[in-house]
């Protein structure tokens, strides 16, 4: 068992001021655009955009890391999710952006991380088996853990919240004690 808190909340990723970095769902080109990418990007300022430039493109499943610009957030890391049904295998591809952002914020030695539901938008994964692939993904990267301690996923509905908190519960290795 591990000693990392996970938690499911609803709310806006961009309005997470206790967090060392916030996840975006990004395009390939880590611009702005719908969803959370267009809230972090509104949230961070222009500036956010400027140093992305030089980080992008990016694959399906990658994460990169800039900084967290008028974010209270110092650090932003950009995962490009699959487009369900396009990009395969998606659920590889999905589980390694929750892996590679983690492995991110540990190398950037971070305490803390929020991610939002990755390509539940307008990428059209189902919530369902996003969650299930989500919350797989974070409980098998747990063990490698040293300066996480705390992870977020931030849902924008109350109905997204409810079911990535029953995938958390019945992930390997959380028994629900998470």
């Amino acid at each position: 068992m591990t000693d990392v808190k996970v938690e499911c909340v609803q709310g806006d990723i961009a309005a997470q001021p206790d967090m060392d970095a916030v996840v975006n769902a990004a395009n390939a080109h880590l611009m702005p655009g719908s969803g959370v990418a267009g809230a972090i990007h509104d949230a961070a300022g222009p500036g956010l955009a400027q140093e992305c430039q030089a980080l992008a493109p990016i694959d399906p499943g990658q994460a990169v890391i800039s900084s967290g610009h008028n974010l209270p957030n110092r650090y932003v890391i950009h995962c490009l999710g699959p487009v369900y049904g396009v990009d395969e295998p998606s659920d590889k591809l999905l589980a390694d952006c929750y892996r590679n952002a983690l492995m991110l914020a540990e190398q950037y030695q971070l305490s803390s991380i929020a991610f939002p539901a990755i390509s539940t938008g307008v990428f059209g994964y189902p919530v369902r088996e996003a969650a299930s692939v989500a919350m797989a993904a974070i409980c098998e990267k747990l063990p490698d853990l040293g300066s996480v301690r705390h992870v977020r996923l931030v849902l924008f509905s109350d109905a997204d919240r409810a079911v990535f908190q029953e995938a958390l519960e019945s992930a390997p290795l959380s028994g629900g004690k998470l």
